[in-house]
């Protein structure tokens, strides 16, 4: 494969240029990871009899390469990050293809683990090269123009499930294996259409933890562990206690990426505009007031709407997410980004591996519990926001830093 170093990209066609790629994997992997997430909660009560410990449990594997994203750092010693981010593509595609052949807990475990190995180190190679084929100025609205681009691939999904679930009597089966199958094609396709491109700067192959990074990786812990809350039991209790069907499910779907398809641009100009810290603020004050809701919804039984209301609220907010990454990019030695992204996600899932398993039993038994404890970690994020500073960078990377001193050394573990 022909290398092609990012300042010369200009005189290649349009099409094959490095933001024509993210573009198109961004496209790519909501298709198979958004259908799914939406057949999943159906399917997993109606094929495999699932209850809340179950679906705690799921959700629990397929954490676990998030957690161990570290491992990237291990294979970019003998694979480029771009080749990487193809490949875990194609894992994700084929898992899902093959996912309604496991109906039962233990078929499905072992499944959901290959497909989060390809998702999760996917996410981790392509937040790194969108750190480093972005410009810094650009960045916050091309990472909400991508938000959206995968927004609009997952409402296409969404809306295929929609229209013809019901008048076609579709099965499982089909549907999964079109689906990841055509994640798989595209990720092929892409190895072969475009020439790898090589960053300005070489990326370090170990793995860094720097002392002055320390907001971003407390920040990346909350947003793991709230997220999953979330992601395992907002859906969940639509079919659950709303008794949604798969076309009901997947349209509430379809209402959140419409919103998101909108926001997300708007919200990247937010961020640019106002600020990071401004940013952060205003998510994770929204989130904590959503959460606390949700409480109330099981509480007051306020009905379907309000649920659905709270649903497609959590997830705009969610969109400011975008705002950590940022943050990052400016704080960041070039050199770090690859290694830092694969410790961050990490860091991100450390509570997502053992969290919803431990709260699949609480539901059994208080789901307000639940959000409460939510809304609790929502608050938390709030208060470390409140440490970012107006303009971060190298040397000002929260509040608390003390201008004019050298930047710590590193804590490095060389992985060989």
């Amino acid at each position: 494969m022909k290398l092609v170093p990012l300042s010369e990209t200009s005189h290649l066609p349009r099409w094959q240029r490095p933001q024509v790629l993210l573009f198109l994997m961004a496209f790519a992997m909501p298709v198979a990871f958004a259908t799914w997430s939406a057949l999943l909660n159906n399917f997993v009560i109606e094929a495999a009899g699932f209850d809340g410990a179950d679906i705690g449990w799921l959700h629990s594997v397929r954490e676990i390469p998030g957690f161990l994203a570290i491992g990237v750092i291990a294979l970019l010693l003998v694979i480029r990050e771009q080749k990487l981010a193809i490949v875990s593509l194609v894992m994700l595609g084929l898992a899902t293809a093959l996912t309604s052949q496991f109906p039962s807990l233990g078929g499905l475990l072992i499944v959901t683990l290959i497909s989060s190995i390809g998702f999760h180190y996917y996410e981790t190679v392509n937040q790194s090269l969108q750190l480093q084929w972005i410009d810094k100025k650009r960045a916050p609205q091309t990472i909400g123009w991508l938000m959206s681009m995968g927004s609009l691939a997952t409402l296409l999904a969404y809306g295929l499930i929609v229209l013809t679930w019901r008048a076609y009597d579709l099965s499982y089966d089909l549907v999964y294996g079109v689906a990841g199958g055509f994640t798989a094609l595209v990720a092929v396709i892409a190895f072969f259409a475009f020439p790898q491109f090589e960053g300005p700067t070489p990326q370090n192959r170990k793995m860094i933890l720097r002392r002055r990074y320390w907001l971003y990786y407390a920040l990346q812990f909350m947003s793991g562990a709230r997220r999953q809350i979330f992601v395992v039991f907002a859906g969940f209790m639509m079919v659950e206690r709303y008794g949604f069907a798969v076309h009901e499910i997947t349209a509430l779907f379809m209402v959140t990426l419409v919103a998101n398809m909108i926001a997300a641009p708007l919200l990247g100009r937010a961020v640019a505009f106002f600020g990071e810290r401004a940013a952060l603020m205003f998510e994770y004050a929204g989130l904590f007031v959503i959460f606390l809701l949700y409480a109330g919804l099981y509480h007051f039984d306020w009905g379907v709407g309000m649920a659905a209301v709270l649903y497609v609220g959590n997830h705009i907010f969610f969109a400011l997410a975008l705002a950590i990454k940022t943050y990052f990019q400016k704080i960041a030695d070039p050199a770090d980004i690859a290694p830092t992204a694969a410790v961050a996600f990490t860091i991100n899932h450390i509570a997502a591996v053992f969290l919803p398993a431990i709260l699949g039993y609480i539901w059994l038994t208080s789901p307000i519990a639940v959000f409460l404890l939510a809304s609790g970690m929502a608050a938390t994020s709030f208060a470390l926001s409140l440490l970012v500073p107006r303009h971060p960078e190298a040397g000002n990377e929260t509040l608390l830093a003390r201008r004019g001193l050298p930047v710590a050394a590193p804590i490095t573990t060389v992985i060989k």
